[in-house]
């Protein structure tokens, strides 16, 4: 086992966010959380990254308590990415990802460190942007930038927070099949996302989340179910296998909804 989240509560001053939360990630799998806006995604990534300190419960990376480990290491262990990148300091985009090498940099960058952005890069078919000032790029290609980002540490974890967020159709299927490319070769990704079909096609689990709290959890044929859509986001759905290929019709949002 890679990560295991061991019944992690977190709050916001009074506001509960997460209540309880268990749910484990193992080596080669790409684990999928979906859930509605406000259902707690964001904050158990940021849990997991170790930015937020639950209030009860532990998270547990190859055995280690994630707040027994150098910080260094923890960075060096876990490539994030957020939902979205600020427009705030006039930085390159060979820059940017360079960034991402911080736990491994000296006073200079390292050949590595050259070679490791640069494969970053042309994983995602942004070389053509290197030198292109971040503040210029479309929304879908700052989303790249950010996955580059994550991608140049090298890391055994990767925690993503709608990585699909701003791509258009065939972007989000290049981006999941870079996902699960990289999960293949021994490392381990969690992902939020909102696109139910994007997490059965490519979930090896998918962990369903409502107000804080895990409704389901499991293989995505077993757990994605009509009624479950129902109950989690008040949709009236019809779930189809065609072909080998599991896919989610949205038909109506339910009257108590």
């Amino acid at each position: 086992m890679v990560v295991s989240v061991k019944n992690v509560s977190f709050s916001y001053g009074g506001f509960q966010v997460l209540r309880d939360v268990t749910m484990n990630a193992r080596e080669g799998e790409i684990v999928c959380l979906l859930g509605p806006n406000g259902a707690g995604k964001s904050t158990l990534l940021r849990c997991t990254l170790g930015a937020l300190r639950p209030q009860k419960g532990r998270i547990i990376i190859n055995g280690v308590d994630i707040f027994d480990f150098d910080p260094i290491e923890l960075a060096k262990l876990i490539g994030y990415v957020p939902q979205a990148i600020e427009r705030t300091f006039p930085l390159t985009v060979f820059e940017s990802v360079l960034i991402g090498r911080l736990p491994y940099l000296g006073w200079t960058p390292s050949q590595s460190d050259i070679e490791a952005v640069r494969n970053a890069m042309k994983l995602l078919g942004i070389e053509n942007l290197a030198w292109k000032n971040l503040n210029e790029l479309s929304g879908g290609q700052r989303q790249k930038v950010l996955l580059a980002m994550a991608l140049a540490k090298e890391p055994s974890i990767l925690l993503l927070d709608e990585p699909t967020n701003n791509l258009d159709l065939n972007s989000q299927l290049e981006v999941m099949d870079i996902i699960r490319d990289v999960v293949k070769d021994g490392k381990t990704a969690i992902v939020a996302l909102h696109d139910l079909n994007l997490a059965l096609r490519y979930a090896d689990k998918i962990v369903i989340m409502k107000n804080g709290r895990v409704l389901a959890n499991g293989k995505p044929a077993e757990v994605l179910s009509e009624n479950v859509i129902e109950s989690v986001y008040g949709v009236k759905a019809i779930v189809k296998n065609e072909n080998g290929l599991r896919y989610v019709i949205p038909l109506t949002r339910c009257e108590h909804a």
